[in-house]
């Protein structure tokens, strides 16, 4: 039995057009799932669904701001066109601004609370109901490391991730009883488009900022494949028995040293 097959489930992911997104859209439909991706780049995440069905799996585009409940019920509405139910949902879709309270715009803080925080709940509660006519399912939201501790001039972004981790817990305490699974997973630093943003919101040359980054255990960053696998591993039945877990995937950088 391969407890990591995802044949027959229907799987919506949110910013699947770069980064962590598109590596798990493309993990997923590897092992069997069908797939709307989501996200508000309507070319990439064509690209995305363009190339998964090329290699023989299902996939379809859906453009969203996944901030606006408009968008996120038509997202879902499109993803049960794929197949029969929604049993998976990834709210992946995240930025971030490097700032301090103080160099913290109110618009800056509204819009990065309305894309990390505010999209999974619109999401979730568009999707759950459909979850619970299908007699249960599985919810990722990607946190990061510093939802559980925090960095440097991130206070909005680590404000953000700290509340996915909460809304992780409180989700799984509320929809466990249905069958729904929900828990996050905290990336540490990873080689996407984001963190390259990072550098240049820092001002800081981008290489020079991925070998400050890989200062941990393993002395390196992670791959967006790499966070795929823990996502999988989430929405699959090895998980079967985990939720309201807070999963690290960084390469040991919150292990202390």
């Amino acid at each position: 039995m391969d407890e990591l097959g995802l044949k027959g489930n229907t799987a919506l992911i949110t910013g699947a057009a770069s980064g962590i997104g598109r590596a798990i859209a493309e993990l997923f439909a590897h092992h069997g799932a069908a797939v709307c991706a989501v996200d508000m780049d309507t070319v990439g995440v064509e690209t995305v669904a363009d190339r998964i069905t090329r290699t023989g799996g299902t996939a379809f585009a859906v453009a969203a701001d996944v901030t606006r409940v408009t968008d996120c019920e038509d997202a879902v509405k499109a993803a049960l066109e794929l197949g029969e139910g929604l049993q998976i949902l990834v709210n992946n879709a995240g930025i971030i601004r490097r700032a301090s309270v103080l160099e913290t715009s109110e618009r800056d803080w509204d819009r990065v609370m309305e894309v990390n925080v505010k999209s999974i709940y619109l999401m979730s509660r568009a999707a759950i109901p459909q979850m619970q006519k299908a007699g249960g399912g599985a919810i990722i939201n990607t946190s990061s490391g510093w939802g559980l501790v925090a960095g440097p001039r991130a206070a909005a972004y680590c404000a953000s991730k700290g509340a996915v981790v909460q809304l992780t817990k409180a989700m799984a305490i509320d929809h466990g009883p249905e069958g729904i699974r929900v828990n996050c997973i905290c990336p540490g630093d990873t080689d996407t488009p984001l963190l390259r943003q990072e550098a240049r919101e820092l001002g800081e040359p981008a290489e020079e900022f991925l070998e400050d980054a890989a200062s941990r255990p393993l002395q390196r960053v992670g791959s967006p494949e790499e966070i795929a696998q823990a996502a999988l591993f989430l929405a699959s039945d090895a998980s079967s028995f985990v939720t309201g877990a807070a999963l690290v995937v960084d390469g040991g950088g919150l292990a202390g040293g």
